[in-house]
């Protein structure tokens, strides 16, 4: 089997070394009250790559929302999935391509 050359050989994904650091993909609805209307609630759907269980990327997120944006936030709902689990990983033997 030929070994790859530098030419074929893909960078790691920065997302996926993001997911081996122990990042996984959260999920926020966010319900905040319209400035103009405060007694009609408005939904907004935030997501990024974050740490459970302190969630800071959510968090700077949310201390930006209070600080700039005119909506007061009501209420915040997070769903967080690991996508990559450590049982998940292996150890290639060998590796080919078929092109």
């Amino acid at each position: 089997m030929l070994a790859p050359t530098p030419a074929t050989v893909r960078p790691v994904d920065a997302d996926f070394l993001r997911l081996l650091e122990g990042y996984a993909l959260t999920t926020a609805e966010i319900l905040y009250r319209m400035p103009d209307h405060p007694l009609l609630l408005q939904s907004y759907i935030w997501q990024d790559y974050d740490q459970a269980p302190y969630f800071p990327v959510l968090q700077r997120f949310l201390a930006f929302w209070e600080r700039e944006l005119d909506g007061r936030l009501h209420t915040v709902r997070v769903t967080s999935s690991r996508l990559i689990q450590p049982c998940e990983l292996g150890i290639a033997r060998s590796v080919g391509w078929l092109h």
